[in-house]
């Protein structure tokens, strides 16, 4: 079918409709088109706007979403075997609209399906009556490894299991949503969603504002709100426990913290004691009392679950024991995302709730009984065949399932046997046909199967429904499955309003308590990386203001084998840089080590940060490949020195003072420290070339300064004293020292009693024999002292706060 001829509302297009060639695919129902061939409600306005736009201009919004996601480093990670790989976001474009008489269905119906699910995993792993009344066979939960026995007989403190829950529909053949899957483990998406919708409307600002669409915020709002008065109420924190860096949806982990002000905290950063969980932080061991679950329950304690576990917390089920911990969602409720169960939702939703599902059901059948193992072998080809048990990916919900039909005579000869001899371990499943929504492909829009993950949050008021979540979009016409890691993509869901909608915002409402998180809650890990992350952007702006003086003066005197440039390379070589290499191995590795340790801590790295650190990556990275030593490289160390600088602009200026804001800074100071007493000592050493104070100088960016303040006769002690002595000199060691002293001084425990702790003591007594040293007396010898004594500085700030 075409719709050629469908007609949008407002200014006609100056030249042939966007929707002129879309075609529908055949028999399949389309969320643009309706079975009349019209165009439905708000689809009209959108199709309008885009032809008001004209191709160019279309083209040109959909790159800037593009760019947006590009420049927030939104990313999934896919697998390839045992490694990930970080893919950028892949943004559909278009928005999926759904109708207010829709949303209010899907609403209802799936408010009463949280309540189905809180109803039967409390019954699991409390009284066990579902399975006593023979409502549920025991063999679903008994073989399920997603059944966690430590657990049972263990009642929340919060008095629910269920707190976030996301569920996957898709529009039955009949026109209404039907239900495809549950997601109660660790449901991710929520902050995807959120980036969906600021990419979405940065492409399409003007038509947004332009429709009734409901926000975003309130939800997210109402929901941090409950988390925050269970957490006031037991005299606790609030996190967000991922299982790493690694995970396949770690940004949406650091975004979601950073959006809601949560902690973001990986097993390592906790501990049990006396039943209470503990977070270790900079100012110590600090109660937590909420944590937002997004790691697989079987991994959180590896002392009472899964003893492999590295990613968990030893003690955690003792703690949930105990009542002092809230886990969102509870242990063990990964169990109701079973596929088996969806053969007998509809009748435990009577026999609990006393009314029928409001949204319906793939009808299933599970193998373990006589009768439905005979129907799947009866009916083999017409069904989708799965396991039992399945437990999927984030964005691959049909993974293990197939098409009877579609197998060879070898395969279903294989798969009968197994379902005959085990049919516990399988289903049966009606076939899922999706409908279509428009996706924009090569400056035109094509039919795409779609689902819809909705996301459902317990709040004080009782459950609430996101108005909105993300739409999964096929990468083909095949409208039988859907896999993002095989290529879909993701879009934003705008649910239009027939009235204006509130402006809803995270912001503090008129009258709200101002509330303040204290300032020694930076977990001992995000420290750790922090300072790395200082470290790690000096160690590179000392290891590029080396090359480019290096590579100034091969340039100028094409002599690789004169003293400066040798005695310069075994310099680089102390910094495990080859100069030999326009753009140094070395070197590349420092900027990755930076990136790395900024990975760690996205939670609390503002965008800005982020997109300049990652911009000097891309940078340094083209450069490899582009240019030669000399001239060619000069001018690159020159670019990477102003993208360091920005990048440190950025953290100096717009950082909040906080105990991070001191780390990062205190790995700054250390390592700028450390590297110019060891290189001032290299290059004023008495078997340094000629022209090596001139080079040290121009390394250590005081060379107007050396002008103004000594005569053009002084040599290598004026150049000490700047660059090592002068507290009025940014780029001193003796300054450096001084920033030291008042940052360590000013974390938890720097000053305690009056007493300085083991760190401050030091750095005042390195500072002190500065403050009093001579140029002079600071021999080469002296300066690696120096610099050894630094690093002894940095070990004790270890010490006393990341182990």
């Amino acid at each position: 079918m075409s719709s050629r001829n469908h007609q949008t509302r407002g200014k006609p297009p100056a030249g042939p409709s966007i929707i002129a060639d879309y075609r529908l695919l055949p028999g399949v129902p389309d969320e643009m088109i309706d079975p009349s061939g019209a165009i439905r409600p708000g689809w009209d306005k959108l199709m309008a706007a885009f032809d008001a736009l004209g191709p160019s201009e279309l083209a040109a919004r959909v790159e800037r979403a593009d760019q947006y996601l590009r420049d927030a480093g939104v990313f999934y990670r896919k697998y390839d075997g045992a490694e990930g790989k970080e893919r950028a976001w892949p943004l559909a474009h278009i928005p999926l609209l759904i109708n207010e008489a829709d949303w209010v269905q899907i609403s209802s119906g799936l408010t009463q399906r949280a309540e189905l699910l809180e109803a039967i995993v409390a019954d699991i792993y409390g009284s066990n009556t579902l399975v006593q009344e023979g409502l549920l066979p025991p063999e679903l939960i008994a073989q399920n490894s997603e059944f966690l026995r430590p657990l049972v007989g263990i009642r929340p403190v919060s008095g629910h299991y269920l707190h976030f829950c996301a569920f996957e529909l898709g529009r039955g053949p009949d026109g209404s949503w039907w239900v495809l899957g549950d997601r109660t483990q660790a449901p991710s998406g929520a902050g995807f969603a959120l980036e969906n919708r600021v990419a979405t409307t940065r492409a399409l600002s003007e038509i947004y504002a332009s429709l009734n669409i409901n926000r975003l915020a309130g939800f997210f709002r109402g929901f941090r709100d409950a988390l925050f008065n269970q957490a006031q109420r037991d005299g606790g924190r609030v996190g967000i426990l991922t299982p790493g860096q690694l995970n396949e949806t770690y940004f949406e982990h650091a975004y979601i913290a950073r959006y809601l002000g949560l902690m973001l905290l990986e097993g390592e950063d906790l501990v049990v004691e006396d039943g209470q969980v503990m977070v270790r932080t900079v100012a110590g061991l600090k109660p937590v009392s909420v944590l937002w679950r997004r790691l697989d329950a079987s991994f959180a304690d590896p002392l009472e679950l899964r003893y492999d576990s590295h990613i968990g917390t030893p003690g955690m089920v003792e703690a949930l024991r105990a009542g002092s911990i809230s886990m969102i969602n509870a242990l063990g409720t990964g169990i109701m995302e079973t596929r088996a169960l969806a053969a007998f939702m509809p009748r435990l939703c009577k026999h609990l709730l006393g009314t029928g599902l409001e949204l319906p059901e793939i009808a299933t059948w599970w193998c373990g009984q006589g009768a439905e193992r005979e129907f799947v072998l009866d009916n083999f080809d017409q069904l989708m065949i799965g396991p039992a048990f399945s437990t999927q990916l984030p964005f691959d919900d049909l993974r293990g399932t197939a098409l009877g039909a579609s197998m060879t005579a070898e395969q279903k000869a294989d798969l009968k046997s197994r379902i005959a001899n085990d049919g516990g371990a399988y289903v049966g499943q009606e076939p899922v046909r999706l409908s279509t929504a428009p996706v924009y492909v090569d400056g035109k829009l094509e039919p795409r199967p779609i689902t819809l993950r909705v996301y459902a949050a317990r709040t004080d008021e009782g459950w609430t429904i996101m108005p909105g979540g993300f739409a999964r979009v096929g990468s083909t016409t095949d409208t039988t499955a859907l896999a993002m890691q095989r290529g879909g993509q993701a879009a934003d869901v705008w649910v239009l309003s027939s009235k204006p909608v509130e402006q809803v915002s995270l912001l503090p409402r008129e009258g709200e308590k101002l509330v303040r998180n204290a300032p020694g809650n930076l977990p001992s890990r995000a420290a750790d990386n922090l300072i790395w992350l200082g470290r790690y952007a000096e160690r590179c702006e000392a290891s590029v203001r080396i090359l480019r003086a290096y590579n100034a003066r091969l340039a100028e005197l094409s002599k690789p084998d004169l003293p400066i440039l040798t005695h310069c390379a075994a310099l680089l070589e102390t910094l495990d840089v080859d100069a030999a290499e326009a753009m140094p191995q070395g070197l590349l590795a420092s900027i990755d080590s930076a990136v790395h340790s900024a990975g760690q801590i996205r939670d609390r790295f503002s965008p800005d940060g982020w997109l300049a650190l990652t911009d000097l990556q891309k940078t340094a990275q083209r450069f490899a490949s582009r240019i030669d030593t000399g001239d060619d490289a000069t001018r690159a160390m020159t670019v990477l020195l102003r993208k360091l600088a920005g990048f440190s602009g950025l953290v100096h200026e717009n950082m909040y003072r906080f105990a991070g804001w001191r780390f990062l800074e205190l790995g700054r100071r250390l390592e700028r420290a450390m590297q110019l007493a060891r290189i001032t000592g290299w290059l004023t050493a008495p078997e340094a070339p000629d022209g090596s104070v001139e080079m040290l100088l121009e390394i250590g960016d005081s060379v107007m300064s050396h002008r103004r303040r000594y005569s053009v006769t002084a040599g290598a002690l004026s150049a000490v004293d700047l660059l090592v002595l002068d507290p009025l000199n940014p780029r001193s060691v003796l300054f450096q020292l001084a920033d030291l002293r008042d940052q360590i001084e000013a974390l938890p425990g720097g000053i305690d009693d009056e007493q300085l702790s083991p760190a401050a003591k030091l750095a005042l007594e390195i500072h002190t024999d500065l403050v009093i040293a001579e140029a002079s007396g600071m021999t080469p010898a002296r300066l690696n002292r120096l610099a050894d004594d630094v690093g002894m500085l940095s070990g004790l700030i270890a010490a006393a706060y990341f182990t």
